[in-house]
């Protein structure tokens, strides 16, 4: 049996319709850290895309890998000029299992929400040098050529920790700006990242 709405099949027989747009990602630009202090999307810069050609951009991370233990992977944005200080507000929540299975705890993370804050966003927190250990995942970001709207964002990220937890971060908020958020970077609270890669998808 099909799905209908309004008079048009949306699914028949577990298959989309043709006719119903699907949407791609659309690969824009990769970033390899090597030893780097930022990973910055600057629109202009090297062909990257960051204004109304697309609503939707989607970042995607591989294995980042900080210098030091405890750093903080974390985001911010550009709403013109050349500081990332666009002011944010966000939420912030964790569930994580302990490698010898001794503790699990899902709770709300006072340290990483943002109250009307320039400061960078975490979007996953206490990352380990371990030569085996990184943090993997992605941010979802919204319309960010918006001069009207605030601009939301969303990311999730998971990583073996410094204390040897599976640890899934989870961020929610919005850049509290009607500008155009222009550029977006990526670093550790502390350190460099030592490596890893982020690639930059528009979503038509």
């Amino acid at each position: 049996m099909g799905l209908i709405s309004d008079g048009t099949t949306i699914f028949d027989a577990g298959a989309l319709d043709s006719g119903i747009a699907k949407g791609a990602m659309i690969h824009i630009k990769t970033l390899t850290a090597s030893s780097s202090g930022t990973l910055s999307f600057v629109h202009g810069a090297s062909s990257v895309v960051l204004d109304n050609t697309y609503k939707e951009y989607m970042f995607i991370f591989s294995s980042m890998h900080p210098a030091t233990d405890s750093a903080h992977f974390q985001v911010g944005f550009r709403d013109g000029g050349t500081a990332y200080d666009a002011i944010k507000t966000s939420t912030f929540f964790r569930a994580q299992h302990e490698e010898d299975g001794s503790s699990s705890t899902l709770g709300y993370d006072t340290d990483f929400h943002l109250a009307q804050s320039a400061s960078f966003q975490t979007i996953i927190g206490n990352e380990s040098a371990d030569n085996d250990q990184a943090s993997s995942g992605y941010l979802h970001l919204f319309n960010p050529s918006s001069t009207t709207f605030v601009k939301h964002y969303i990311s999730v990220v998971s990583n073996s920790n410094l204390n040897d937890y599976a640890r899934v971060g989870y961020t929610a908020g919005y850049c509290n700006v009607t500008a155009a958020i222009d550029a977006v970077q990526f670093k550790m609270s502390s350190g460099n990242i030592d490596s890893g890669k982020i690639c930059l998808y528009g979503i038509s």
